[in-house]
C-alpha cells in the first residue's frame, strides 16, 4: 500500500531511476606506431567481378571514330552486324554507379569493355588507341572499381599487355571466349596467356552477344550462343589449357554455360565417375538462379563458384544460398580467384 509523505517533506517530480553502471570499456593498446582508422563495413568485404561501364574518354573516343565500333547521336552505339543500340546515359553515369556500389557494401567491383565492341579484333593500331584509353580512364575511377584489361588479338602488342598488367588497378585479362574456340587458338594465343601467367593475375573468359547472319565481314563464330562460346572455350581449356600454364588461374562468366554439368553427365554415364575439377578454374554466377547454382556446387565444389553481376546489363542478386556459402561465393572466393591465395 502507498503511504503519503510526511508533511514537509519534498516529493521529487518523479521516481528516483536506479544507479546506472558505468560500462567497463576494454582499453585499446597504442603507440606511435598503430594508426587507429574506422571499423570496416561488416558487408563490405563482397566483389562483383563481372561489370562494365563506359568511361566519359571512352565515349567521346567511340563518338569520334568513323568505323565500327562509333557512336553517333551522342548515344546510340554501332557496332559490326547488329542493330543500333541505345546506351542509357545513367547507366555509365560514373559517381551514380560509386554510390551505388558502396551503398550495397561492394568493396571491388571489377570493370570491363563489353564485348559486342570487339575492340581486340581491331586492327592493331585501332585497337591499341581504344584499349590505351580505356585501360588509362578506367583505372584512374578510384574506389570502389577495378579493371579487367583487354589486349589487341588481331596482332599482340605484349609489351603493351604486360605494362596494362602491372598497373595495381588492374585485376587481370578479359578474353573473348570465342577466341579459345579450338585448340589451335590455344597455341596461338600462348604468349598472351603466358604474360598474364607471370604476372600472378588471372584471365576472365568472356562472351559475346550473338549478331544476325555473318555480314559486314563478321566471323561466323560471331553467330555461335553465348552458352556454346562459354562451353567451347571450357573444354578447349581442359583438352590443353591447363598443361600449357599450369599456374594460370582463369574463370569463365556464367558458370561456363554449365559446361562442367554436361561434361560430369557424360562422364558419369561412360564410367559411373565424375570429373575432377581443376583448382585453377572458377565459375562466374550471373545469368543463374540458385538451382543451377547448386548443382554447379555439387559437381565442381562450392570453392570455384564467384559472384558477377553483368550489371549494367543485368542486376545484381543474392542467390540465397545460406549466410555462409554466399560469404563464400561473394567475398572468399573472389579474392582466391584474384590473388591465388586462399582467404
Amino acid at each position: 500500500m502507498r503511504t503519503a509523505a510526511a508533511p514537509g517533506t519534498p516529493v521529487p517530480a518523479h521516481p528516483a531511476a536506479p544507479p546506472q553502471r558505468t560500462p567497463r570499456i576494454r582499453p585499446v593498446p597504442t603507440s606511435p606506431d598503430v594508426q587507429l582508422g574506422p571499423l570496416p563495413s561488416p558487408v563490405a568485404t563482397r566483389i562483383d567481378l563481372h561489370q562494365h561501364l563506359l568511361t566519359p574518354e571512352f565515349l567521346d573516343a567511340l563518338r569520334r571514330r568513323t568505323s565500327f565500333p562509333r557512336i553517333v547521336d551522342d548515344w546510340t552505339l554501332l557496332t559490326e552486324g547488329e542493330s543500333p543500340y541505345s546506351i542509357n546515359p545513367s547507366a555509365h553515369d560514373i559517381e551514380r554507379r560509386r554510390m551505388q556500389e558502396l551503398a550495397e557494401g561492394k568493396a571491388d567491383v571489377l570493370v570491363s569493355l563489353p564485348g559486342n565492341l570487339r575492340v581486340e579484333d581491331l586492327p592493331l593500331a585501332d585497337a591499341r588507341e581504344l584499349i590505351g584509353i580505356w585501360h588509362r580512364s578506367a583505372t584512374a575511377l578510384g574506389a570502389p572499381f577495378r579493371v579487367w584489361a583487354s589486349t589487341p588479338l588481331v596482332d599482340f602488342d605484349l609489351d603493351f599487355l604486360e605494362e596494362s598488367l602491372a598497373h595495381d588497378a588492374v585485376v587481370g585479362l578479359q578474353l573473348p571466349a570465342m577466341s579459345l574456340g579450338d585448340v589451335d587458338d590455344l597455341q596461338r594465343l600462348r604468349p598472351v596467356l603466358a604474360a598474364v601467367e607471370r604476372s600472378g593475375k588471372p584471365v576472365l573468359v568472356h562472351p559475346r552477344h550473338i549478331v544476325a547472319a555473318p555480314v559486314n565481314g563478321v566471323p561466323a563464330v560471331d553467330t555461335v550462343p553465348r552458352s556454346e562460346q562459354l562451353k567451347a572455350a571450357w573444354n578447349v581449356w581442359h583438352e590443353g589449357g591447363h598443361e600449357q600454364h599450369p599456374t594460370l588461374r582463369v574463370g569463365f562468366i556464367a558458370l561456363a554455360g554449365l559446361a562442367p554439368l554436361v561434361e560430369a553427365a557424360a562422364a558419369a554415364k561412360r564410367t559411373g565417375k565424375v570429373v575432377r575439377s581443376d583448382p585453377n578454374v572458377f565459375y562466374e554466377t550471373s545469368a543463374y538462379d540458385r538451382r543451377a547454382i547448386d548443382a554447379m556446387a555439387r559437381v565442381v565444389g562450392l570453392g570455384p563458384l564467384v559472384h558477377g553481376s553483368d550489371r549494367p546489363f543485368r542486376q545484381p542478386r543474392d542467390p540465397d544460398l545460406g549466410r555462409a556459402s554466399n560469404h563464400a561465393v561473394f567475398s572468399v572466393n573472389p579474392r582466391t580467384f584474384l590473388t591465388g591465395r586462399s582467404v
